[in-house]
C-alpha cells in the first residue's frame, strides 16, 4: 500500500529534468534513487524531511530537496514531507521546541509569544535562539527516528500483506 501510495505522487525525472531552470542539475538528476518508489529510497527520504521540518528557518521545501540531493534519496518525498511544518503546525512545533531546549541546557523560564514578524525574530529570537535550535534539533531527530521507524514499519507490512494475499490467490485460497 505505501508504494502504490507513494507511486501516485512520483514525479516523472524525464520531465522534471527537462525544465529550463533544471539545465544546471541534469546530470545528478539521473540517479533512480533520487526518484523511485522503493523503500530504501523513500523511507530516509520521509525522515530526512521531518528532521528539515522542526527546523526554525525558511525554506524547508527546498532544504529537504537539497538534503536529498545530498543523501541520494527521494527527492519529491523528502521535500513534500517538510510540509509538516506549516502555519498551523508551527506555533505548537516551536514553543515546544523552545521548551525542551530550555530544559536541556537548564535556562530560566522566560515568556515568550511565537509568531511570524520580522521584529519577534530581532527582538526575541536573538535572545532564545540556543534553546530553540537545540530543541529544534532533538525534536526533529525523534521525529525522524519515528517516522523512520513507522513508515518502515507499514511498508514491511503492507509488502507481507500482499505477498500473503498473492500466495492465498495462487493456492486458490
Amino acid at each position: 500500500m505505501p508504494r502504490r501510495v507513494f507511486k501516485k505522487f512520483a514525479f516523472k525525472r524525464q520531465e522534471f529534468a527537462a525544465q529550463w531552470f533544471m539545465a544546471p542539475f541534469r546530470h545528478m538528476l539521473q540517479d533512480p534513487r533520487l526518484w523511485g518508489v522503493r523503500r530504501r529510497w523513500v523511507v530516509p527520504a520521509f525522515s530526512v524531511g521531518l528532521f528539515i521540518a522542526f527546523m526554525p528557518f525558511p525554506g524547508h521545501t527546498l532544504m529537504g530537496a537539497l538534503a536529498a540531493l545530498g543523501l541520494r534519496v527521494n527527492i519529491p518525498i523528502a521535500a513534500v514531507s517538510t510540509w509538516v511544518s506549516n502555519p498551523a503546525t508551527m506555533f505548537v512545533m516551536y514553543p515546544a521546541a523552545y521548551r525542551v531546549g530550555r530544559a536541556v541546557l537548564g535556562t530560566p523560564p522566560r515568556t515568550v509569544d511565537f509568531h511570524i514578524s520580522w521584529e519577534w525574530v530581532t527582538n526575541t529570537f536573538v535572545n532564545i535562539w540556543q534553546p530553540m535550535l537545540l530543541g529544534s534539533l532533538l525534536l526533529g531527530a525523534g521525529a525522524a527516528l519515528v517516522g523512520y521507524a513507522v513508515l518502515d514499519v507499514l511498508w514491511r507490512l503492507s509488502l507481507a500483506n500482499y505477498k500473503a494475499r498473492k500466495r492465498g490467490r495462487r493456492t486458490g485460497g
